[in-house]
């Protein structure tokens, strides 16, 4: 508040100070005229310091810009408001720009007066705040970039994003670019090798190296109305090229394509000559519909694809991949559950002997009916199941269920030989459960008669086998389960395996008994019949017994008759079907073929 009027003196002595005052200032009337200025104000608007009185206070500070300022201004002269402050740049007479801060708060007494109160006077100062504002931009600088390649550090690149995002997009059909972003997001393959093996600081150069070529790249596609396309460091190796207004999926690829030839290309160092590679996934899709933490879990999903393809490359996102992939997610988050709501089943599918057609057992083929995906093969979900270890807990309710269903069609048919039930066993319920354990349990739970189960492991899983699995397959079959080796002859077999596992039944993979099929109507493949006749003379030397997989037509069964083979399985005979399905079988023992 200007002082209170005092004695002569002391109203001079305020008057000297105001028009000396280096700050410029100027009393302002309720009307936003000026009554006084001081030197200091007049030296700022290049006129002397009479020609100002009675000017209007607003045009000299621009302080008519914008309603709100103008508004806030005007509550102070008129007595409503007590202070207001605002920031404005202005021309001095000198051509350079200044960045003023305009304070205006009311005063009692003015200068030039006598005493007595000026009603609703106002002192207007003026401060030049332009060293501040640039020391303010310098540190919005350093805290929006990345030391140590100048780019746009991850808080400005998501700045950046957000406000693309959030921009209602201008919709031109004659400006293709309008409405679409784009984004390039890459690491280098091996830079913790590189920081590891010759130290951050040749670490940190090669990053600033990169970072120049990105920036290059990004520039080379001329200029854009927006500028050129944003160029960021986010992290670690992990850098982004933000495309605000793309024309498709072929200027991103495009740009893909010219940075990974850019980084190939080797870097020189100081004298330390390095070659690197970078992975790169993109994306590109409509701003509407479209959220900043949306893109940015596409573009990481990309980038782990290409790294997953083999590194080294450009990777564009695919929705009926990244589909694939979600739907994985989604049965592995609910597998365990599944298993305690009840939603898997179990089919089965004959067993026949092929001498006489007769169903001697059955395979239990386990089911999935998802509440959302529907019902779901094996296939689908045990690779997921053994993952993430709930094959244990599946694999031992369909042990369970299986041995329970073999006992129920015993009991309920005790004139008729028992079929024997197989049950797929995963390796990983050898290793992470008392398989053995499991199994006596069960038998004795149910009733069934050991030599009545089989388990089939595939052939990855027993060939090699040594320690707990051999001394878990030992101890079942000394209990008299029998074990088979299912898909046998796909994998990396050491037949010398089969003389020393207690192995029992081999089951052809099916792709030899596909290849039984006449490739031109009159002549079938003699390779594989040979390969097939091969497998079940050593087998039968061992004293084991062979079943054929996938059986499909009568032409095939005969040759694997003829060839050997005990037991067939596959849609001649019959698909995989529900319990009640097999009970009528029962009744009817053989199946033609």
């Amino acid at each position: 508040m200007w002082p209170p009027a005092g004695s002569p003196s002391e109203l001079h002595d305020y008057r000297a100070a105001f028009r000396a005052a280096t700050l410029p200032m100027a009393v302002v009337d309720h009307e936003g005229l000026i009554v006084t200025a001081n030197e200091a104000l007049a030296a700022l608007a290049g006129v002397g310091a009479a020609a100002l009185t009675a000017q209007s206070a607003s045009d000299l500070v621009d302080l008519a810009a914008d309603g709100r300022t103008w508004h806030a201004y005007r509550e102070v002269l008129h007595g409503r408001r007590s202070r207001f402050r605002c920031t404005r740049r202005l021309k001095h007479p000198d051509g350079r720009s200044l960045w003023a801060e305009i304070t205006v708060v009311p005063m009692t007494a003015a200068p030039e007066q006598g005493g007595g109160a000026a009603p609703r006077q106002v002192l207007l100062s003026v401060a030049d705040v332009s060293d501040r504002r640039e020391l303010q931009k310098r540190l919005h600088h350093l805290q929006m970039h990345d030391p140590v390649t100048r780019l746009p550090n991850r808080t400005l690149f998501f700045e950046r994003l957000s406000a693309v995002l959030e921009t209602v997009p201008y919709q031109d059909d004659s400006m293709p670019g309008r409405g679409r972003i784009g984004l390039v997001y890459l690491d280098l393959d091996g830079f913790k090798a590189v920081n590891d093996t010759l130290g951050h600081r040749v670490g940190d150069r090669l990053l600033a190296a990169v970072a120049a070529r990105l920036t290059d790249c990004a520039e080379q596609e001329g200029p854009h109305p927006t500028g050129a396309h944003l160029v960021a460091r986010l992290g670690g190796d992990e850098f982004a090229i933000l495309v605000e207004e793309s024309t498709g999926t072929q200027q991103l690829t495009d740009l893909a394509r010219t940075v990974l030839a850019a980084l190939q290309q080797p870097f020189d160092l100081a004298g330390q000559r390095l070659s690197v590679s970078a992975s790169i996934g993109v994306v590109e899709r409509p701003v509407a519909g479209t959220s900043a933490t949306g893109l940015m879990q596409a573009a990481d999903t990309t980038l782990y694809w290409a790294k997953a393809d083999g590194k080294a490359r450009w990777t564009l996102f695919d929705p009926e991949r990244n589909a694939h992939r979600m739907t994985r997610q989604a049965l592995s988050s609910n597998l365990r559950p599944a298993v305690e709501r009840g939603e898997f089943t179990i089919e089965y599918q004959p067993l026949v002997c092929m001498a006489d057609g007769v169903v001697r057992g059955v395979e239990a083929l386990v089911r999935w009916n998802h509440p959302q995906f529907g019902m779901l093969s094996p296939n689908r979900f045990v690779a997921i199941a053994e993952e993430d270890g709930s094959i244990v807990q599946l694999g031992r309710w369909v042990l369970r269920s299986a041995c329970r269903q073999a006992r129920r069609w015993q009991l309920d048919h005790p004139d008729e030989p028992p079929l024997f039930i197989s049950v797929n066993v995963a390796v990983r319920q050898v290793w992470d459960s008392d398989l053995v354990t499991d199994v006596a349990e069960i038998l004795a739970e149910t009733g069934l008669d050991p030599g009545l189960l089989q388990l089939e492991l595939t052939e990855s899983a027993v060939m090699g086998s040594a320690g707990r699995p051999l001394q878990a397959l030992q101890a079942l079959s000394d209990m008299g389960v029998r074990i088979a080796i299912d898909d046998f002859g796909t994998g990396y077999s050491n037949l010398a395996y089969l003389s020393r596992l207690p192995v029992s039944v081999l089951k052809l993979d099916g792709a030899f008994v596909r290849g039984f099929r006449y490739e031109d109507g009159t002549h079938p493949s003699p390779a594989d019949e040979t390969i097939v006749e091969a497998m079940v003379q050593l087998a039968h030397r061992l004293g084991l017994t062979v079943t054929a997989e996938c059986v499909e037509t009568a032409g095939q069964a005969e040759r694997l008759r003829r060839i050997g083979c005990d037991t067939g399985q596959g849609w001649l005979y019959s698909r995989a079907v529900a319990p009640e399905r097999i009970a009528e079988l029962l009744g009817a023992r053989a199946l033609k073929a």
